[in-house]
């Protein structure tokens, strides 16, 4: 992973300064809440329904033991001993008292963390491939894209008040697990017919209250230009987005309106005059790309047959791991590695939700067993991206001790759940005690592993930070009158076939959303045409008819 140099240090640590100043005068009445408000945003604090909120950068999702150290000691010391990670691949402190959060941000510039930039309208934390690097499919490793766009961005000040927040997500394989098109900008690395390495770049997703799909604007970016196409995105964006309706800030509606022909047309228009005026500054050399590259080398693997006795052993006297197995590791691309994913959706428990003790435990087993190389996923789980076949079960017994081994990923219980009611200010219904009793419907594992992959998303007001727009079941709770009422979607993706959710019906009471989704997956499990058939297929074959009649009859 990337290391700061002193630049970066320096720079991270007069941060901190600077807010612990902003801190004082705030505690000793000298400013009002309000005027502390940008200043807080723009170190990444919230002020939530109940106490301040703190999130916390990780850069392209990529953490190592040291720093997952850090943030247990963190939520010991400054939090209620956890913390949440979210689907940005952050983490957020749910509990800090404004007094400490100085000391806090002290702590993690001591391992090269921060929350610079995890707020205000600027361009947030650079999200990719949470197998970055380890996956067989990738062109290449997109976390070296990352750390160039992070340090082209950090505290660019063109783009530090840009009409609304501003998001980016890199893939580099077919198989899109970093949600690109629903990103302001996403980007595709991708080789063009002479095999040279680029970037196909999408423009203008987003969820929230208008979920749209990105466009794509260029097919192919040299590399050299990558920079300065997106200097010409974000000025395009810059120049003619919303700043007098916040719900029409975001670039995907500055898309709409322009039209994608008339925005393409003024994004090609200033990639020239950047490329004649500027091009020295923001040419991306390769001697630079190599430098950051060189930080994201291989770990020293070793030499392994690609089977494991070991590993078909303990399957075999396990049924237990063998489930885990079965949906939590991934192919690697070095023999005798596996991706291992844990999935932080234990029974009963709040998705994204670590404590302390867990976050030490998988510190420990990172450096016991993945190259001290640690990944929090967009949809708020984590991995350990090198583990040798012969270590899983080692791996899976520690991690099933601490409620960390649920072999339930991409399966009904491995929700994403926003905060809701229960800590959010924006919220206008629960999330997490839905998604709890949601859990609670679905608590057999092998029923869940039956039902096959089933993506559930829920979301407590129209924001979407749940993402209820692109799960295969989306639920979004609104507020009716003082009363809690949840619509549910189907048929949505975040993959490479993106996909909005169709409203099914009425919404559902509080108590009535579990029922209504154990009819929907009762609906698909009786109508699929085989175990093979998937959720998204099934919906795409026969439409919302059957669901419709299950949930409400002949009304």
């Amino acid at each position: 992973m990337y290391q700061y140099d002193q630049f970066d240090n320096g720079l991270v640590s007069e941060r901190v300064d600077q807010f612990r100043g902003q801190v004082e005068r705030r505690t000793a009445g000298n400013v009002l809440e309000e005027e502390f408000r940008p200043h807080r945003l723009m170190n990444g604090l919230y002020l939530q329904l109940h106490a301040y909120m703190l999130r916390v950068a990780v850069p392209y999702g990529t953490l190592n033991g040291g720093q997952m150290r850090m943030l247990a000691d963190c939520a010991r010391k400054y939090d209620k001993g956890y913390g949440h990670f979210t689907t940005r691949q952050n983490i957020q402190f749910n509990w800090p008292r404004l007094d400490d959060v100085s000391e806090l941000l002290k702590d993690l510039s001591e391992v090269e963390m921060h929350a610079i930039q995890t707020s205000g309208n600027c361009i947030r934390n650079i999200t990719t491939d949470q197998y970055a690097g380890a996956t067989p499919d990738e062109v290449e490793d997109p976390r070296i894209t990352g750390e160039v766009l992070r340090q082209w961005s950090t505290f660019h000040p063109e783009f530090s008040f840009l009409p609304r927040k501003f998001k980016i997500a890199i893939t580099a394989t077919e198989n899109d697990r970093a949600a690109m098109r629903f990103h302001d900008i996403g980007i595709e690395i991708v080789k063009n017919d002479a095999g040279d390495i680029g970037y196909a770049v999408w423009v203008g997703g987003g969820q929230g209250r208008t979920p749209v799909i990105a466009k794509k604007l260029n097919s192919f970016v040299p590399r050299q230009d990558l920079i300065c196409y997106l200097e010409a995105v974000l000025r395009t964006y810059n120049m003619l987005g919303r700043r007098d309706n916040l719900y029409k800030a975001r670039i995907k509606i500055t898309v709409n309106e322009t039209g994608v022909e008339e925005f393409t047309r003024l994004v090609d228009e200033e990639f020239a005059a950047v490329k004649q005026h500027a091009y020295e500054q923001f040419r991306l050399r390769d001697e630079e790309f190599s430098r950051v590259a060189a930080f994201f080398s291989d770990p020293a693997y070793e030499s392994l047959a690609a089977t494991s006795s070991t590993f078909e052993d303990a399957k075999a006297k396990d049924t237990r791991f063998a489930a885990w197995a079965a949906t939590n590791i991934a192919p690697h691309k070095v023999p005798g590695y596996a991706i291992a994913n844990i999935s932080l959706k234990p029974a009963g428990g709040i998705p994204g939700d670590a404590t302390s003790e867990q976050m030490d435990l998988v510190a420990d087993l990172a450096d016991r067993y993945s190259f001290s190389d640690i990944r929090v996923t967009h949809e708020q789980n984590l991995v350990l991206p090198h583990v040798k076949f012969d270590d899983l079960y080692a791996l899976w017994q520690a991690l099933d001790h601490i409620d960390l081994g649920t072999a339930n990923l991409g399966l009904v219980t491995d929700m994403i759940v926003c905060p809701g009611l229960d800590y959010c200010n924006l919220a206008n219904a629960r999330s997490i005690p839905v998604g709890q009793m949601i859990d609670a419907r679905f608590a057999d594992l092998n029923r869940q592993h039956d039902i096959g992959e089933l993506k559930v998303k829920i979301s407590g007001c129209i924001n979407a930070c749940g993402h209820h727009h692109v799960g295969h079941i989306g639920i979004l709770g609104v507020d009716k009158k003082g009363t809690e009422y949840y619509q549910i979607t189907l048929g949505g993706s975040a993959d490479e076939n993106a996909a909005v959710g169709k409203i099914v019906g009425r919404a559902f009471g509080y108590d009535e959303v579990a029922d209504a989704v154990e009819t929907v997956v009762t609906t698909y499990v009786n109508g699929r045409d085989s175990k093979e058939e998937t959720f998204l297929s099934y919906v795409g074959r026969v439409g919302l008819g059957p669901f419709k009649e299950a949930l409400y009859g002949s009304e």
